[in-house]
C-alpha cells in the first residue's frame, strides 16, 4: 500500500480559465505575469532576488509545460525543459466561485454547484440587523469596518481606533467571508475565536463559506502586524470528501496549515500547524516522516495567497516560488516506493491584476513519484479527477464526481 502527497500552492493560477470573462478575469495568469515581471528585471529593483524566474524542479515536474497548455504560451524568461520525470496537466474548475473552500473541495472530489452567500459590495457591507445581533451575542460595543477592504490596509486605518473602542474591526471581500481583525493582546487571541465562532452561528442560513479570525500585535498603525494565529470556521463541505473516505477507510489524513479549516475539521486525522510556507514545509517533512502506509499527507501552502497575491506583491511572490522550489529534493528524498505527489492550486491570484482579489485561473497539475510515467494529461476538466487520483492510489471507494487521470 502507498502513500499520497498533496501539496495546494495557494493562488498559484496559470492563467487561460475558460470561464475567466465571466469573472471579470480574461487575461489573468499569475504565473505568467510573474514570469514577465522578472524576465523584464523589474524584480532587481526590489532587492529580494535578481534575473529570471527560475524554478527548475517544478519545471523537471512539466510547470512550464503546463502553462503552455493552459495558456498556449510561452513563459517569459524560463527554459523549456526537455526531459519530463511528471505527469502533468493544467485544470479547469467547475465550482461557481473562485475562493478558497470551494477549491479545495474540488481537488477533494466534491465540486461546489450551489451560489455561496455574498456581502454587498457598495455601502455597507453588513446589514444593520445583524451589526446589532452580532454585537448583542457576542457582548461587543460595536464594530469598525463594514466595508470590503483589504486586511492588512484596514488594520493600519482602523487599529488604532481599536485599541481605543474595544471594537473589532470586521470587515468583507469578493469572497464569501466575514473575517475579524483585532488585537491579541488588548482585544485577546480566545475572545476574538469566540466572537468568530458566534459570527459563524448566525451566518449559517445566510450560506457565509468562511469567518475568518485575523488576529494583529502592535502599538500603532506604523508597527500593526497580522499574526500566524489565523483561524478559519468554514461551513462543511455538502457531502463526503477524500477525507471523510480516507478517514472511513481508517487511513490517516496529515492536514498541514489551514487544510483542516477549510474542511471544519471533517475527515481530519493529525493537525500539523506552522506559521509561513518554509514552515509550513518544514511541517510537511514531520507530517510525511510520521505518515504511515495508505495515509494523505495534505498541506497548503498559504502565504502565495495571503501574503504575495493578494498584497500584489510580485517579486515577494516570485522568491517565494523559488524558496518552495529549492526545498523540494529535501523533500523527495523522503519519497519511498508506490508514494504518489501531486503538486497543484486552488484558484489564481495575480499579483499583476487589478484590485487585491482572486483570479479565476486553471490550475496547474503536476503528479509524481517511484513509478509514476511521465506524460501529458492535456486539459483536465474540473479538480476532482485530483482527489480520484488519490482515491484509487490509495485503493479506497471512488467518488461521485470525477475519475482518476492515472
Amino acid at each position: 500500500m502507498a502513500r499520497a502527497f498533496l501539496f495546494v500552492l495557494d493562488s498559484f493560477g496559470i492563467g487561460g480559465a475558460p470561464d475567466a470573462a465571466a469573472f471579470g478575469d480574461e487575461g489573468a495568469d499569475t504565473l505568467g505575469h510573474i514570469a514577465e515581471f522578472c524576465a523584464a528585471g523589474a524584480a532587481d529593483r526590489s532587492g529580494l532576488r535578481q534575473g529570471p524566474l527560475s524554478l527548475p524542479h517544478l519545471s523537471a515536474r512539466g510547470l512550464v509545460h503546463a502553462a503552455e497548455l493552459a495558456s498556449w504560451r510561452r513563459l517569459a524568461g524560463m527554459p523549456r525543459p526537455d526531459a519530463i520525470d511528471a505527469s502533468y496537466g493544467a485544470a479547469s474548475e467547475l465550482s461557481r466561485g473562485k475562493d478558497t473552500p470551494s477549491g479545495h473541495w474540488e481537488i477533494a472530489g466534491v465540486p461546489v454547484t450551489f451560489d455561496w452567500g455574498y456581502f454587498p459590495s457598495e455601502g455597507e457591507a453588513f446589514d444593520r440587523d445583524f451589526v446589532d445581533l452580532f454585537c448583542r451575542e457576542a457582548d461587543l460595543p460595536g464594530i469598525l469596518g463594514n466595508c470590503h477592504a483589504s486586511g492588512t490596509e484596514i488594520i493600519a486605518a482602523l487599529g488604532d481606533e481599536h485599541l481605543r473602542s474595544g471594537k473589532p474591526i470586521c470587515y468583507t471581500s469578493v469572497d464569501s467571508v466575514f473575517q475579524i481583525a483585532a488585537h491579541e493582546d488588548s482585544f485577546g487571541l480566545e475572545r476574538l475565536y469566540g466572537i468568530c465562532q458566534t459570527a459563524r452561528r448566525l451566518l449559517y442560513d445566510r450560506n457565509i463559506g468562511r469567518v475568518i479570525a485575523r488576529p494583529f500585535t502592535g502599538s500603532s498603525a506604523a508597527d500593526f502586524t497580522r499574526t500566524g494565529n489565523r483561524r478559519d470556521y468554514a461551513v462543511p463541505p455538502p457531502e463526503p470528501t477524500l477525507l471523510d473516505r480516507l478517514s472511513e477507510a481508517g487511513r490517516a489524513v496529515h492536514a498541514v496549515g489551514k487544510v483542516a479549516d477549510i474542511f471544519a475539521h471533517c475527515g481530519i486525522g493529525r493537525l500539523w500547524k506552522a506559521n509561513g510556507n518554509m514552515a509550513l514545509f518544514d511541517a510537511t517533512l514531520e507530517a510525511a516522516k510520521a505518515a504511515g502506509e495508505g495515509d494523505l499527507v495534505f498541506t497548503n501552502f498559504v502565504d502565495f495567497d495571503m501574503v504575495y497575491g493578494h498584497r500584489r506583491d510580485v517579486a515577494g511572490y516570485a522568491a517565494a516560488l523559488e524558496a518552495f522550489d529549492r526545498r523540494l529534493p529535501e523533500f523527495d528524498s523522503l519519497l519511498k516506493p508506490g508514494d504518489l505527489v501531486i503538486i497543484t492550486a486552488d484558484h489564481g491570484c495575480d499579483p499583476t491584476w487589478r484590485g487585491s482579489d482572486h483570479t479565476r485561473e486553471r490550475v496547474p497539475v503536476l503528479a509524481y513519484g517511484p513509478g509514476i510515467a511521465p506524460r501529458s494529461l492535456g486539459l483536465i476538466e474540473g479538480f476532482a479527477p485530483i482527489g480520484e487520483t488519490i482515491a484509487r492510489h490509495l485503493g479506497i471507494s471512488p467518488g461521485l464526481h470525477a475519475k482518476s487521470f492515472l
